[in-house]
């Protein structure tokens, strides 16, 4: 068994693993980073780029359907189900080799492999050859995906959204359960592509969505492509020769039974913690076993130990990851001197047709709040009706007192480019009037934002008026 003293250990080299060594570094060179699988974060081998690549497939097949509604025809759309994973593999490995190339850079003595586990608040057992001394350690030990431990007796019926990347053809049929981020991306594509895909939810949410008129118009818009029921009832699920059946009951209260070739549980995540040893630790832990920390500086609890990332199942996006990481190896670094990170605003986009994006607040946060609400339908939005994209709602919240911009919930086109324009909006503080004073230019998308924020304008207005 060999030993180690360092000033600072990094537990897992993913998107925040590697940007908490990085800040570390910038106090301390005395830094090691310890991974016990392969190199590559969760992004590049099974998160957004993967999926981005089929969907990219998928909307190319969609355009080429809906192409007749402009007038231009196409003979006939197929899809080779094998050139779709081929490129979605082949292009998903070139973003991992980055990764792993720029990993493998970090000087060897700085880097540590195997799975490291506590044995007390300062040594580490890494697998069976090295115990670590460290004096400050980040944990950045990202996440799984989660199910309910039933479906195990579905065997290799059962996928998680992880195992499609590594599909050489496309199946016939996928029953997706968790109309959540992934659910939806995933789903969509699928259903794109050619597989009979059947959506199923509980609790009736969409997405990440919490304002009930945004999450009724995406049930809608999603219901009308494919077929989801975001509060399934299902009876009964079992694996039978060549896939799986579901009994459930359907929108008009009648049992139905399919059979199809695969289960994908997009369910949710857990964090990986179990397996860290954390109970030979002095560290607070809720009940879920997760360190207890602030969440400005992730400082777990008043202890020499920091949390990033995916693990600590505080705000699970890449941008985020990458902000948490520095926070933490930073903090880590200079330690005893543990300062709040700046964030940025917070922001949140599903690559769904139409997106979904979420931007400062949520609807749920603001509750009790007197908060004015101003709202557009894509349906009659001029540039949307121009290209067909012409679905989904947009909600705007704004202080009624102040007139400050709060936040915004969407589903709607190209919401990934509206939803940074409200970030920058947030994160200035700005409020609905400033906003209004923005350049719009004509015919775009954007004017639809401006038709919420004059509609937001108008009610605050208005309270003014009834107040004087």
């Amino acid at each position: 068994m060999q030993t180690r003293d360092v000033d600072v250990a990094v537990i897992g080299a993913g998107s925040a693993g590697l940007v908490a060594y990085r800040s570390a570094r910038k106090w301390t060179k005395n830094v090691v980073l310890i991974e016990g699988g392969p190199y590559g974060t969760t992004c590049a081998r099974v998160g957004c780029m993967p999926s981005k690549l089929l969907i990219a497939a998928a909307e190319a097949a969609h355009a080429a359907r809906e192409a007749s509604e402009f007038g231009v025809n196409v003979d006939s759309v197929t899809v080779d189900g094998r050139a779709v994973m081929n490129r979605v593999r082949r292009e998903r490995d070139r973003f991992v080799g980055f990764v792993v190339e720029g990993t493998e850079n970090i000087p060897e003595e700085n880097r540590l492999r195997g799975y490291a586990r506590f044995l007390d608040d300062h040594r580490l057992q890494v697998d069976d050859h090295t115990i670590v001394t460290a004096r400050r350690i980040v944990i950045a030990t990202g996440s799984s995906p989660s199910y309910p431990k039933a479906w195990d007796a579905l065997g290799n019926r059962l996928l998680v959204n992880d195992d499609i990347f590594g599909w050489d053809d496309l199946p016939r049929s996928v029953a997706v359960f968790g109309p959540g981020v992934i659910g939806l991306e995933l789903g969509q594509a699928l259903h794109r592509l050619g597989v009979d895909v059947k959506m199923f939810g509980l609790g009736g949410l969409v997405g990440p969505l919490t304002d009930p008129a945004v999450v009724e118009s995406a049930r809608a818009v999603f219901s009308k492509e494919f077929y989801l029921d975001a509060d399934v009832d299902v009876r009964n699920m079992e694996r039978v020769e060549g896939g799986v059946r579901i009994e459930y009951v359907d929108h008009d209260g009648h049992l139905q039974t399919s059979v199809v070739d695969y289960v994908v549980a997009a369910t949710g995540r857990r964090p990986n913690v179990a397996g860290l040893g954390l109970e030979n630790t002095r560290l607070p832990l809720d009940d879920r076993g997760i360190p207890v920390f602030d969440d400005q500086t992730l400082q777990v609890g008043r202890s020499h130990v920091f949390i990033a990332g995916d693990v600590n199942n505080d705000r699970p996006l890449l941008h985020e990851a990458a902000d948490e990481g520095r926070i933490a190896g930073g903090n880590a670094g200079r330690f005893f001197r543990v300062e709040p990170g700046k964030r940025t605003a917070p922001l949140a986009v599903v690559f769904s047709d139409p997106q979904i994006a979420m931007v400062g607040h949520t609807y749920r946060a603001l509750e009790g709040q007197d908060i004015v609400v101003g709202e557009v339908s894509f349906e009659n939005q001029g540039r949307s009706r121009v290209m067909l994209k012409n679905q989904g709602l947009l909600r705007v919240y704004a202080d009624a007192e102040t007139g400050c911009f709060l936040g915004a919930e969407m589903i709607g086109p190209r919401a990934e480019h509206l939803a940074h324009l409200l970030a920058w909006s947030y994160q200035s503080g700005h409020s609905i009037q400033r906003m209004l004073e923005m350049p719009f230019y004509h015919p775009v998308i954007e004017e639809g934002l401006r038709t919420a924020l004059r509609d937001a304008n108008a009610k605050l207005q208005d309270r003014l008026r009834r107040a004087a």
